[in-house]
């Protein structure tokens, strides 16, 4: 018997490869996507888009969806008390894997295999150390389609948020951009390929921003904010 595995579905194109490559290696048993949700607005976290077109994805992927509702502005303490409580959930109906769709950031890593050794389960990347770039094009040739729903503006305008990704996209890109976006430049919502019984329908709607307060750190100790672009798809 394959073991079985949660799958820590982002919406975006790192997840629906990641699972691309799971599904095709066949050596676990998806048992649902795991999403984590802003609570208030009802749309995944970062990516911004809404719960009901999240709901179309694992319907159209042929999974159960189990949705992490996490409070607007959360503690360290309160999420960790929210992530604890569903992966014992999780873990009791004999869940021993969660796969994720990270590429190479390393603390990111660390900090998810910790969480999960401390319950007695194992995180799995089958993206890791892979080449952005070689990653992008692979999701492009094997049919995916996605549109880029955030964009932070420290990296990137407000022109790329609503772009669909191919490889003019790619070749815009300016030089410090990571073509998978894997330092958080920019989030997607995959809405076509291979992986899917049928395509994902909606409409793109207003490019709206949106600001975060920066952390006081001894580098900045004014503070500021982070600014970035949504497109709202309806």
């Amino acid at each position: 018997m394959k073991p079985k595995a949660i799958f820590n579905w982002s919406s975006g194109k790192d997840s629906a490869l990641a699972l691309y490559k799971i599904l095709k290696e066949n050596q676990f048993e998806v048992t649902s996507l795991l999403t984590s949700i802003n609570q208030e607005f009802q749309r995944i976290s970062m990516h911004g888009v809404h719960v009901s077109l999240l709901e179309k994805q694992a319907e159209s992927l042929g999974f159960p969806l189990i949705k992490m509702e996490i409070p607007k502005e959360p503690t360290m303490e309160e999420y960790q008390e929210i992530m604890t409580r569903t992966m014992n959930e999780i873990q009791s109906q004999d869940v021993t894997h969660s796969i994720f769709g990270d590429i190479f950031l390393e603390d990111l890593r660390k900090y998810r295999e910790d969480q999960l050794n401390n319950i007695g389960m194992e995180a799995v990347f089958p993206l890791w150390k892979i080449n952005t770039t070689d990653l992008i094009h692979e999701f492009l040739d094997l049919g995916f389609k996605t549109i880029v729903t955030c964009v932070n503006e420290i990296y990137l305008d407000k022109t790329f948020a609503g772009r669909i990704i191919d490889k003019d996209f790619i070749n815009d890109l300016p030089e410090n951009v990571d073509p998978c976006g894997e330092n958080g430049e920019f989030h997607t919502f995959t809405f076509d390929g291979p992986i899917f019984k049928n395509p994902i329908d909606f409409k793109i709607g207003e490019i709206v921003k949106k600001t975060y307060p920066k952390p006081k750190t001894d580098d900045n100790d004014e503070g500021g904010e982070y600014v970035f672009w949504f497109c709202d798809l309806i």
